[in-house]
C-alpha cells in the first residue's frame, strides 16, 4: 500500500511542478519509512524532472545520477561531503519526526511513512524565483510551508499543533525563506548551466499500440522521449477525440526520459481500420509522430503468445527436419552400396551385442 502511495506522491509532485521550458526547477523528495523492504531514509534530487542526486540510509553516501552533476565541485569542492552530511543529519531528524506524528494519530504499531517534497523554481527570462515545502504522512497531506506569508498551513487536524509551534519559529522560517529565494536558486542555476546540453536535448519516443485482450482498450504507449512537456492524443478522421479516451500519467524512466499512455475504447472493425490514429507531439519539435490504427499493428497478449508458440514450433521443427534429412541421406547412401556391403552393415546401437568370431 505504501509503495503505491509513494509512487502517487512522486507522480503528483511532477505534475504540480511541470512548467514551461523557461522555468527551471530543483526538487527534493525525501522519505522516512518503517517499511521493511525500503531504506529507513532516502532522498532524491531532480532538476527539470531529471534525477541528479540519490542518497539512502543503507549506503549513507550521496551520489550523482548524471555525469555532468559532478561539475559543480569546480565551484564547490566539498559539495558531496556537505550533501552526505546533510542527508545523514536529516535521516536522524525524520526518524524522530515519524515517531512524533505516530503519537499525534495515537498509533502504537504498524508501519508508517513520512514524506517531504521541497524545492525551488527559477524563471530564466524574468529572474523570478519561488519555493515550496510539503509534508505528507502515510500518503496523505499533512502540513506545508507558504513562502509568501512565511506561515505553515495544516492540511490535517493532527497537524494543527505543529502549525502553531512552527509559526512561532521566526528565525527558522526566515532561514527557510533565504534558502528558497537565494541558496536553492543559486544551485539550480549552476546545475542548469552544467547540464544545459543534456537538459535542452530532444529525444523522440518509441510509440507502440498495445492491447491485452480483444475486448480491452487499445493503448498508445510512447516511451523514451525528452523533454517531459509533450502531448499524446487520439484522432479520428483527422479530428482529435476525447470521448472514450483515457489519458495516462507521464512517468520518468530510469535513463532520464519519460513515458506516457492514452487508452482508446473502440471496436476495431475492418471499416474502422485506418480511421483512427495516435498522435505524439514533443515540445520544440514541429513534426507530429502519427501511428495509424490497424489490427496488424497492435501488439496483444494473444499475438505475443502466438509469436512465442511459433518460435517454439520452429525451434522443435528444425531439428526434426534435420534428423529426417539425415535419415533420408543415410537410407540413400545404404541403398547405393553393393549388396555384399549391405549384408555386413549393423546399426551402431546393436554393435555392443555382437561378439567377434
Amino acid at each position: 500500500m505504501f509503495t503505491m502511495n509513494l509512487l502517487a506522491f512522486f507522480v503528483l509532485a511532477v505534475q504540480i511542478y511541470s512548467v514551461m521550458p523557461v522555468i527551471h526547477t530543483l526538487s527534493y523528495f525525501v522519505t522516512a519509512s518503517q517499511v521493511a523492504k525500503l531504506p529507513e531514509y532516502w532522498e532524491a534530487a531532480y532538476v527539470d524532472g531529471v534525477q541528479i542526486v540519490h542518497f539512502d540510509s543503507n549506503h549513507r553516501k550521496a551520489k550523482a545520477k548524471q555525469d555532468w552533476v559532478d561539475k559543480i565541485t569546480e565551484d564547490d569542492p566539498h559539495f558531496w561531503e556537505t550533501e552526505t552530511a546533510n542527508s545523514i543529519g536529516n535521516a536522524q531528524y525524520f526518524k524522530v519526526d515519524i515517531e512524533i506524528v505516530k503519537k499525534r494519530f495515537n498509533q502504537t504499531g504498524g508501519v508508517h511513512m513520512f514524506q517531504v517534497m521541497s524545492g525551488c523554481e527559477w524563471n530564466d527570462e524574468t529572474g523570478e524565483v519561488d519555493g515550496w515545502m510539503h509534508y505528507s504522512y502515510d500518503g496523505e497531506d499533512f502540513i506545508s510551508f507558504e513562502l509568501k506569508t512565511m506561515s505553515w498551513i495544516a492540511a490535517h487536524q493532527q497537524a494543527f499543533i505543529t502549525k502553531l509551534k512552527w509559526d512561532q519559529f521566526d528565525k527558522d522560517n526566515q532561514v527557510k525563506k533565504n534558502y528558497f529565494t537565494e541558496v536553492c536558486p543559486l544551485y539550480l542555476k549552476k546545475h542548469v548551466s552544467n547540464g544545459r546540453d543534456f537538459l535542452t536535448r530532444t529525444e523522440l519516443p518509441r510509440v507502440s499500440l498495445l492491447q491485452k485482450t480483444p475486448s480491452s482498450p487499445i493503448t498508445c504507449h510512447a516511451t523514451g522521449f525528452y523533454p517531459r512537456t509533450s502531448d499524446l492524443f487520439w484522432r479520428k478522421d483527422g479530428e482529435q477525440i476525447h470521448e472514450d479516451v483515457a489519458m495516462g500519467e507521464t512517468l520518468p524512466n530510469h535513463d532520464g526520459t519519460f513515458q506516457t499512455t492514452a487508452d482508446l475504447k473502440v471496436e476495431l472493425t475492418p471499416a474502422a481500420e485506418g480511421r483512427y490514429e495516435c498522435v505524439f507531439k514533443l515540445d520544440g519539435v514541429r513534426e507530429e509522430m502519427v501511428t495509424k490504427l490497424y489490427a496488424k499493428s497492435i501488439l496483444s497478449n494473444v499475438r505475443i503468445q502466438e509469436e512465442e508458440d511459433r518460435k517454439k514450433a520452429v525451434a522443435i521443427a528444425v531439428p526434426l527436419v534435420v534428423l529426417a534429412l539425415v535419415a533420408v541421406a543415410v537410407g540413400v547412401f545404404l541403398a547405393k552400396r553393393p549388396k555384399s556391403q549391405q549384408a555386413n552393415y549393423a546399426p551402431a546401437c546393436n554393435a555392443s551385442s555382437s561378439e567377434p568370431d
